[in-house]
């Protein structure tokens, strides 16, 4: 595997690395978060999983120093927007919805303290209704204003618990004050969605969406979908009136998606007018939650995608089955670099408990990426 690793976590800390997001700041520097999850990780107040850690890199992601802690930020999405950083997911696990901002870029931020710094939704205390649920998925401003993704996860019960929602505020607003965020309505997966003839589906679900408009500007929110023992499924919510409510057409709401099983990252390429995800295709129908393939995929219209190359996958020489259980390319957020895409992975690799628990964050460049569509 090649890439450039900005932390490794020893097996024995029983401590994860996870929500791995990239951005470039206003002032030229890359600049990538993370967070940690598992039995040994570092715990809030709540006793729930709380910390992302901040990087900076001045060499084009060459070498990178982790530049500060945030606590009470978790399944973070870093994004530039103006001549600021910001950083926007949930207070810890299943918490709050919270935005901070750096004008530094990076090494100073913001507190939520309230609805006027940075608090735009409240959770319930620990796993009381609401429970916001995300992960570093896109931010994309379309015509003056800006969307993400959530979801409110009912009873903190994973899968069948989540209802997707699309929070959103004027691109030239205040972003810190929750009075200029609107939250659409709370869209529940049905089991009843899933077509007959796939039979019975292991804890359907979806998660983890990202808002992005079709060719003609109409935007949708293409959800994970946990469709196990089925791999390979995306959801498309249409999302309506400003992200005032999303709807869902069983009928047409289902398309193939290389990598559906796991997240991904969705976003045009007005050059070639691609969109492209970097995601985990399914190559072994026997294992739906397989990760040990990260690959490029691309599609004109949403709906119609094709795997371009695989990026990474298991170099160790592990037997397939083990590749599998512990093998992960994972959970990747990327951005266009000029000619290049530079993606940043939860990757668990040589030493790492299981595929999921992943040990390692890793940075890459794609080089001239267009060549290959």
């Amino acid at each position: 595997m090649t890439g450039i690793e900005l932390r490794h976590q020893p097996e024995r800390a029983q401590t994860y690395l996870g929500s791995p997001s990239i951005a470039r700041a206003p002032d030229g520097a890359l600049v990538a978060t993370h967070d940690y999850f598992g039995r040994g990780c570092p715990r809030n107040h709540e006793a729930e999983e709380a910390l992302t850690s901040v990087y900076r890199s001045e060499d084009r992601g060459r070498t990178w120093t982790n530049i500060t802690h945030v606590m009470n930020a978790y399944w973070s999405t870093l994004f530039s927007h103006g001549d600021a950083l910001y950083l926007l997911g949930a207070s810890q696990q299943y918490g709050s919805i919270v935005i901070r901002r750096s004008t530094d870029g990076g090494f100073t931020w913001t507190h939520p303290k309230d609805e006027h710094s940075g608090l735009l939704f409240r959770g319930g205390y620990y796993h009381d209704d609401p429970n916001y649920h995300c992960a570093p998925v896109p931010v994309l401003v379309h015509q003056g204003r800006l969307y993400r993704a959530f979801e409110d996860c009912r009873g903190a019960r994973w899968g069948a618990g989540f209802a997707s929602l699309v929070v959103s505020a004027p691109a030239d607003a205040d972003l810190l004050a929750a009075a200029n965020w609107t939250m659409s309505n709370k869209l529940a997966f049905e089991p009843g969605w899933v077509p007959e003839a796939w039979g019975k589906l292991e804890n359907p679900g979806w998660l983890e969406g990202n808002v992005v408009p079709d060719p003609r500007g109409k935007l949708w929110n293409v959800l994970r979908f946990h469709s196990s023992p089925r791999a390979d499924v995306a959801a498309m919510v249409s999302i309506r009136a400003d992200g005032r409510t999303l709807a869902f057409d069983p009928g047409t709401g289902f398309v193939p998606f290389p990598g559906g099983m796991t997240k991904f990252t969705i976003r045009h390429d007005p050059p070639s007018g691609r969109y492209l995800t970097l995601s985990n295709p399914n190559t072994d129908p026997s294992c739906p939650s397989q990760r040990n393939i990260l690959a490029l995929a691309a599609s004109p219209d949403l709906r119609t995608w094709t795997v371009v190359r695989n990026l990474l996958q298991d170099d160790t020489g592990l037997p397939w089955n083990l590749s599998t259980r512990l093998t992960g390319f994972q959970y990747t957020d990327w951005q266009f670099d000029g000619e290049d895409i530079i993606y940043l992975v939860r990757t668990a690799y040589r030493g790492a408990h299981n595929f999921h628990d992943a040990n390692r964050i890793t940075f890459h460049r794609l080089e001239r990426f267009r060549d290959l569509l």
